[in-house]
């Protein structure tokens, strides 16, 4: 009964949903949500604050409505994200979200700065300048501070506590003292001055006030949620970016003529013009006309792409050269264009395990720092009997401890470094892809279609004394332009680009296994292993290729071999520059693939690589990534066919080549969306980088509460420069992440 219990549970089916969630404020926030989430049965939730967005993995039997209700009841909101449409003409309020926050905060510095000034300076206090500091701080804390005192008082009426409450409770508490200072103290008298001081003193509570306490605070977290904020909205630029890039409308053809449709409106099928110039609507075939097309927007590749009858061609491009006609394969959500942005945004929605252990810290963190308060003023207390310094350092313990550094230090890195990796061409699949890289030291390369350009081309040509080697060409081209062998196919595109245009062929016949004949020109010519005996020079020729690992066509007309075509599954030009930057990155290249190990020897020597495993089934290269995982290597494997994905996914580190197959991009870690495979060590490069920042920043924030809060308890800051180094925490966090974009 209890296995049958379990196989149910294992096969009840598991549905996933994304919630934009509503009203947090801090890391903590983000803590309680997944917490809550995660308590429901079967639920699996990862709550990312920089996003503000939920990813949630639940079962049967629960709903959405669940998801949302749950969420509402700890005090936030939540909302499916709205399916995508034509967006209409924004106004420059509804582009900048952070137009509210700025008004706030503009308002909140320019009446604060007085105060704080005045506090600061005691030559500047006048007779009743108490009266005017309180008339702008007023303003500063109740309105100013609003956001977090609604904030705080949600979180209270749940029974918890986040950053708003030690915010709210440290402004409040403060403005509060003054309030009593003013009014029923002495702090209300004419004449009466204020020195400021940066650590806890000892005076009398009632001519105390800390109205530039409750007011600079306040302005001071104000300024550092909109530098988060704007700092926030511009890692997710690269992301926007990429979902922007495409089309808006179309020249569909019907019936003969273009008619102009949203892209939207598209479907398979469906054929497009695009003239020169104009974006690529969607992913397609072309089946009409030539052009060069500019694909850096997509692949950060700066050289465009040629692009003629039966190639493909990939939606957000430019047409840069002619006419084309091109037939849509893949619309909508299933164009290249969108999965990049969709493993974008997954990758950013994600959290490495560092960032759990900080969201772990931040959720219990308030609490903990609420009791340190309480005990701060009670130890004040008790030492000193002087209620003024006692409450003094307990506000500074308040506003000093904000976690909001801690759940800002990896999704601000993710979102920056998986954005500019879009922009480069890499995809990041989630930050445990980042912890993978900093381990690997094995790198296990395809090569046909990886290393090499994955089509047949010729190579050298050798001609027997007394032959003309453009006739050699001329009619071994005209012969093989009737084969469809790839290596046919090869020899008749090598020889139309060496000589021109080709004649025709008579009588073509293909002898399977061996060759083919036909008459060109005249002649009787052959290619193949057609001869029965070959002239001396030619026999080594043809050994000479055979021992290089290329495939040797003989060539001859009228019974005579005449010469060599020297034919091979190029190297890629830029393979040879890529193993070395791997070698450089402390990895060491291993050439894997399933053809004979002479022409794998060649390919390996031409590019640099000295351990190279031939002749392996497609069924085998998973059982050889084990093996090398099993000698103690941790591996990292590039491909870009089917026969690849499941040593993708086998691998500690799958780089996918995004010129490869659907399965192979979905088994990878991370995706090449070029074809070149110097795109692999940008992509371990950038993967370290964004790794070292996420490590830089989570021990500044760590660092950073653990010096400063026995500081604040000790008596040794001001209240008021314990919120400006607060605030001033996180922004150097996301300043630091944004350094990202500058990767090269």
């Amino acid at each position: 009964m209890t296995s049958t219990t379990t196989q149910t549970s294992i096969a009840t089916p598991v549905s996933e949903v994304e919630l934009l969630i509503g009203g947090m404020t801090c890391a903590s926030c983000a803590a309680r949500v997944e917490k809550k989430l995660n308590r429901m049965d079967g639920v699996s939730a990862t709550v990312n604050y920089a996003t503000e967005k939920a990813r949630v993995s639940y079962p049967a039997g629960i709903q959405v409505a669940d998801l949302i209700a749950t969420v509402v009841k700890t005090g936030y909101t939540a909302e499916e994200p709205a399916p995508p449409r034509p967006e209409p003409e924004q106004s420059p309020q509804d582009q900048e979200p952070t137009t509210p926050l700025r008004q706030r905060l503009v308002v909140s510095v320019l009446l604060s700065v007085p105060v704080v000034l005045i506090a600061m300076v005691p030559a500047l206090q006048f007779d009743y300048w108490q009266w005017l500091s309180l008339t702008l701080a007023a303003p500063v804390v109740v309105w100013g501070g609003l956001p977090f005192h609604k904030a705080a008082w949600t979180n209270a009426r749940h029974a918890a506590a986040t950053m708003d409450t030690l915010v709210s409770v440290g402004t409040l508490a403060a403005f509060g003292w003054s309030l009593w200072a003013l009014f029923l103290g002495d702090a209300g008298m004419p004449g009466m001055r204020h020195p400021f001081e940066l650590a806890v003193s000892r005076t009398n509570g009632a001519s105390t006030i800390y109205l530039e306490v409750a007011a600079g605070v306040t302005a001071f977290i104000l300024l550092g949620r909109y530098l988060e904020a704007r700092s926030k909205r511009r890692a997710g630029a690269a992301l926007r970016a990429l979902m922007e890039l495409g089309a808006k409308d179309v020249a569909v053809l019907r019936d003969g003529r273009e008619v102009r449709v949203p892209v939207a409106d598209l479907a398979v099928g469906d054929r497009f013009v695009v003239r020169p110039g104009e974006k690529i609507a969607t992913d397609g075939t072309v089946v009409e006309g030539a052009s060069a097309v500019d694909v850096s927007m997509l692949t950060g590749e700066s050289a465009p792409v040629d692009a003629t009858v039966g190639d493909t061609v990939a939606g957000a491009t430019v047409n840069a050269g002619g006419r084309l006609v091109v037939e849509a394969t893949r619309v909508g959500a299933d164009t290249r264009l969108a999965r990049m942005a969709r493993l974008v945004e997954e990758a950013q929605n994600g959290k490495a395990q560092v960032q759990r252990l900080a969201d772990q810290v931040a959720g219990v963190f308030v609490p903990i720092v609420l009791l340190l308060a309480i005990a701060t003023f009670g130890v004040w207390l008790g030492a000193t009997g002087d209620t003024v310094a006692a409450f003094t350092a307990a506000v500074a313990v308040l506003i000093i401890a904000c976690p909001c550094a801690l759940g800002l230090a990896t999704p601000t890195a993710l979102m920056v470094g998986t954005g500019r990796g879009a922009q480069l061409g890499i995809l990041i699949k989630g930050p445990e892809v980042l912890e993978s890289t900093r381990r690997v030291d094995t790198v296990v390369l395809d090569k046909t279609g990886t290393v090499t350009t994955g089509r047949m081309t010729l190579q050298e040509v050798y001609v027997a004394e007394g032959t003309n080697e453009r006739e050699l060409l001329l009619l071994a081209g005209a012969l093989e332009h009737a084969s469809e062998h790839p290596v046919g196919r090869a020899v008749a595109v090598g020889a139309e680009e060496r000589v021109g245009e080709l004649p025709a062929v008579e009588r073509f016949e293909s002898v399977p296994g061996r060759g083919v004949r036909g008459r060109v020109a005249g002649r009787e010519v052959a290619a193949g292993r057609l001869f029965e005996e070959l002239p001396n020079d030619v026999a080594r020729a043809r050994d000479k290729a055979e021992s290089s690992g290329r495939t040797a066509v003989v060539v001859g007309w009228d019974g005579v071999a005449r010469g060599v075509l020297a034919v091979a599954d190029a190297v890629k030009d830029t393979s040879a520059q890529a193993v070395r930057e791997l070698r450089a990155l402390g990895l060491t290249p291993v050439l894997l693939t399933g053809d004979n190990r002479r022409v794998a020897e060649a390919v390996a020597e031409t590019v640099g690589i000295d351990q190279v495993i031939a002749e392996v089934l497609p069924e085998d290269k998973v059982d050889v990534v084990r093996r090398l995982q099993a000698e103690g290597r941790t591996v990292a494997m590039v491909g870009d066919g089917v026969n690849d994905a499941a040593a993708l996914a086998t691998a500690d580190l799958g780089l996918a080549m995004g010129t490869g197959t659907d399965a192979a991009i979905e088994a990878g870690d991370l995706t090449l969306v070029r074809g070149d495979l110097r795109v692999a060590a940008d992509a371990i490069r950038l993967s370290r980088r964004t790794l070292s920042t996420i490590k830089g920043n989570l021990l500044w924030a760590f660092g950073y509460n653990v010096a400063a809060l026995p500081l604040a308890a000790a008596g040794l800051l001001n209240p008021m420069i314990a919120g400006a180094a607060m605030a001033l925490s996180s922004v150097f966090v996301v300043t630091n992440s944004l350094r990202l974009r500058a990767f090269r």
